[in-house]
Order: C-alpha cells, then sequence, then structure tokens
C-alpha cells in the first residue's frame, strides 16, 4: 500500500465525508461549527470537534499532496512579513512568498524578522522549489538583502516602493480566516493551518473575472478531480 495516501482506518464516516468536511473548513471562511451545521442539513450529524481532528488529522497530508502535484512554481518570488495574532502573549510574524501568477510558495511562522528568519524562511523556499528564484521582490527590510547574498546570491532583487504589493494583497484570504479563528493557541497551530488553508487556496484559485464561464468551469472541474484523488474520496 502506498504510505502517502490518506490512512482513513478505523474513522466511523468514509473518506468522502471527510475531506468534504476538510474542504469546507479550508475552502471558505467558516468556523467548525459552520461546517458542523452544513454537514448537518445534508442530514451529516457530526461534532464539530470531530470535524476539527479531521482537520489536524488529515489537513497536512492534503497539503502535501497537492504541493507535490503542482511541483515548481513561478521563478519571481514576492515576499513579506506580517504581524499575524498573537500567539499566548507572543508576538509572531509571517513569512509569506508568492510567485508571479500569485500562487502562494510556502510560509513560515517566526518570532523575528532579522537576517537568520530571512535565511531559515530562504532555505525553506529553496527546499521546496528545488531551486532559486530568478528574482525576488520585498519591501526594504535590510534582512532580505543580507539572506539573498548568502543563500541565493545569482538572483535579482528588487525593493522599491509598492513593488511586493502583490505579496500583501494575495493575504486577504488567510487574514479573513484569523479573524473568524480570533486567536491561536500555538506557534505550531498557526503553521499547520496556513499551510493547509493557502495550498487549498492554490487549487481552487482559478481567477474567475479572466475567464470564460466554460473554461472556468473547466478548470474548477479539474481543480475538484485533484482534490477527489488527493483524498482518495473518488
Amino acid at each position: 500500500m502506498n504510505q502517502t495516501k490518506p490512512q482513513y482506518h478505523g474513522y466511523r464516516f468514509p473518506p468522502e465525508i471527510i475531506s468534504h468536511g476538510v474542504w469546507l473548513y479550508h475552502r471558505f471562511c467558516l468556523s467548525f461549527r459552520d461546517v458542523e451545521d452544513l454537514l448537518a442539513e445534508r442530514g451529516i450529524i457530526v461534532s464539530y470537534e470531530t470535524i476539527r481532528s479531521w482537520c489536524n488529522k488529515f489537513g497536512p497530508a492534503y497539503a502535501r499532496s497537492i504541493k507535490k502535484r503542482r511541483g515548481t512554481l513561478g521563478d519571481t518570488w514576492y515576499m513579506d512579513e506580517v504581524y499575524i495574532v498573537t500567539v499566548r502573549g507572543e508576538r509572531r510574524y509571517l513569512w509569506r512568498a508568492v510567485d508571479q501568477d500569485g500562487d502562494v510558495l510556502d510560509i513560515l511562522v517566526q518570532k523575528r524578522k532579522d537576517k537568520q528568519s530571512a535565511v531559515r524562511f530562504f532555505k525553506k523556499l529553496m527546499k521546496g522549489q528545488g531551486c532559486s528564484a530568478r528574482k525576488i521582490v520585498t519591501d526594504k527590510l535590510p534582512s532580505y538583502g543580507a539572506a539573498r547574498k548568502m543563500i541565493m546570491p545569482t538572483s535579482m532583487h528588487c525593493h522599491e516602493r509598492y513593488a511586493n504589493d502583490r505579496a500583501e494583497a494575495s493575504r486577504e484570504h488567510t487574514r479573513a480566516q484569523e479573524r473568524q479563528m480570533r486567536r491561536f493557541k500555538s506557534p505550531g497551530q498557526v503553521q499547520r493551518f496556513l499551510v493547509v488553508h493557502s495550498q487549498v487556496h492554490n487549487l481552487f484559485r482559478i481567477g474567475r473575472h479572466l475567464l470564460g464561464a466554460a473554461n472556468y468551469r473547466l478548470l474548477r472541474n479539474r481543480s475538484f478531480e485533484t482534490w477527489q484523488q488527493v483524498t482518495c474520496a473518488c
């Protein structure tokens, strides 16, 4: 048996229901209780705590499979670090990178935004993408320039004003979910949640306003097919 597939053995509900609950939570700005009500309307009686356990158990596995299927993304990386909700009274920064198409490359939650933190994030990005960027676009934080010289010396670096607006605008969907959750309990929870949320967002971010109805539905169906394959719910 392929050990990379989600393991549903021992769970009372079938994969179709489990994966649908995870999809609802990460695809839309919903709480676990909202998902509980939506499933109840379909005659599926399950507690919000069970839905939470599904997301914690299967969400990361789904995200890894989605990321593996997509492979290497764009070669221009837009980066940003932003203060996120305080975790148990401690400030945390969300380091985030998107490519020129707006797809999320990776995220990393860290205590600081110094050179060491930037180096750690660059290494994580390169490991995930399998290569360095042709060009990185950042704000004027000095940590980026110092880390680039050490880790990606051949990459071009742009830090002009407004140049990384793409990265700043792309975090709107995670901000909305943060407000829904009100606060995170630990840095690990932040990392786990945002990794899954970003990959699901990548898969279903089609760009309706740029496509005709027929092409949009075709691409949307492909996203659903990929989701079924990833979750083994087909």
